[in-house]
């Protein structure tokens, strides 16, 4: 049984503690973590400032990389995915996302879109990360690494997160606000509050208890559909929190954090894109000063759905539009590597 601790999931003040119990000044915790964090350090021999008694103490007590990559893609728009193993052999998924799609063009933003478990519990009938269930949450250490490693092997410096991959993150509550720290603290990764962006299916209390945190991160509901009758079709979680009280958690976090929240909005044909859901959906919205993000389906190997035709969105979002509501029709990233949740693991656990 492994007895080490994961150093990527304490906290400063945590790690002060433990340099303490090693005899250790807390500039040293400090000095390590620069050697982490700024310095992108793979082992604790590379950290030439510290004693190489300090450094086999470090090796012994503790462990420094949480993932290790196995597979990389490249789409032709410059989005990258990333399969990566943890130490039990499990895959999870991680996304670069540039901000300006092209072969060769450059952007100052880039997005990480990062996972919180191995696999997913709600089964979202257009999701390839529930095809085969939830295995277990990720560590904090391997949340916050997912983001140290893309920076490493892309040569970016991530300036956004949103944590839509694998899982959903509000299941993992407590493992993800502990990375969410780490990731903003000016002694960790430094990405700014409000460059973070949580996703959920819509987990009502845990939508409550986000709203009361101090940390100003962002939200997005997934609702892809804009009645429980369309909902209920592709994501089981409506029926423990139908759309009533869904609503009603959103309404709490828009009254509490007086900040713009999201919808995102996976269109899929012949589904949730008639005109009525976006009359129906641009009310909800405009009612809650709510941005929607509309997502053209990205198919997914041994599921039905299909993604509506490029006019079909549109109309879509124009009747949103309508009701006064601020809408992004997202560009299509990432199609030709599978980009989609999920597909990437799921293709080479079957291999």
């Amino acid at each position: 049984m492994n007895a080490k601790e994961d150093i990527k999931s304490l906290s400063r003040e945590e790690l002060v503690s433990r340099f303490a119990a090693l005899g250790q000044p807390a500039y040293r915790a400090d000095q390590v973590l620069q050697w982490i964090y700024e310095k992108q350090a793979d082992s604790f021999d590379q950290m030439s400032n510290l004693s190489a008694a300090l450094r086999g103490k470090l090796t012994a007590s503790f462990d420094l990389n949480a993932v290790h990559a196995l597979k990389t893609r490249n789409a032709t728009d410059t989005t990258e995915k990333f399969l990566f193993q943890l130490r039990d052999h499990s895959l999870i998924e991680t996304v670069l996302i540039p901000a300006t799609p092209g072969l060769t063009s450059s952007s100052d933003r880039h997005t990480v879109c990062v996972s919180t478990q191995v696999g997913c519990a709600f089964a979202c009938k257009f999701c390839a990360s529930g095809l085969e269930g939830v295995k277990r949450n990720l560590t904090a250490a391997e949340i916050v690494d997912q983001v140290l490693q893309i920076q490493k092997l892309s040569g970016e410096k991530v300036s956004n997160i949103v944590v839509m991959g694998m899982g959903e993150p509000l299941a993992n509550y407590n493992n993800l606000l502990r990375a969410l720290k780490i990731i903003n603290a000016p002694w960790g990764v430094g990405i700014g509050a409000r460059k973070i962006t949580v996703s959920t299916v819509g987990l009502v209390p845990r939508i409550k208890q986000l709203a009361d945190e101090p940390m100003q991160i962002r939200l997005a509901v997934s609702l892809h559909g804009a009645t429980d009758e369309v909902r209920e079709k592709i994501m089981p979680v409506n029926r423990k929190f139908p759309l009533k009280e869904l609503l009603a958690a959103c309404d709490y976090y828009a009254n509490t954090r007086k900040r713009m929240m999201t919808f995102e909005y996976i269109l899929i044909d012949g589904v949730n894109d008639s005109l009525e859901q976006a009359h129906k959906l641009g009310a909800i919205a405009k009612r809650l000063h709510a941005k929607v993000n509309l997502i053209p389906y990205n198919p997914v190997e041994g599921l039905p759905w299909k993604r509506p035709d490029r006019d079909r969105c549109k109309m879509f979002q124009h009747t949103l539009q309508s009701h006064d509501v601020t809408s992004t029709l997202r560009m299509e990233k990432g199609t030709d590597i599978n980009a989609a949740c999920g597909q990437l693991r799921l293709q080479t656990e079957r291999s």
